[in-house]
């Protein structure tokens, strides 16, 4: 299940999670966040229980995007304990992703 964060519950959802967290910064406009969605999805379906996935929209969340220096989209984050430990940018494929976050969960 992918969890929506704005700049409101973005701490409470991300950074003070219990589990690693996968943000996808997105926006609506955005060929290439399009392509990488449903990669996404299969990601939080299948690690349901040991990664929590949420999505931002950075044209409603700008303030998130702007502290996490988030300059080109899709990006993809891992956040574990409050901090980035992996950044991905531009839509990859699954198994690349897969190989990003298995060491952090």
């Amino acid at each position: 299940m992918e969890v929506e964060v704005t700049d409101a519950n973005f701490k409470e959802e991300v950074l003070d999670s219990n589990l690693p967290v996968l943000v996808d910064f997105w926006a609506v406009w955005c060929a290439p966040c399009s392509m990488v969605a449903p990669v996404v999805e299969e990601i939080a379906k299948e690690y349901e229980g040991k990664l929590k996935v949420c999505k931002l929209n950075v044209d409603e969340a700008a303030a998130a995007a702007s502290e996490y220096g988030i300059m080109s989209i899709p990006t993809l984050a891992i956040f574990k304990n409050g901090q980035i430990v992996e950044k991905i940018i531009g839509a990859v494929p699954k198994t690349a992703l897969e190989e990003k976050i298995k060491p952090h969960i």
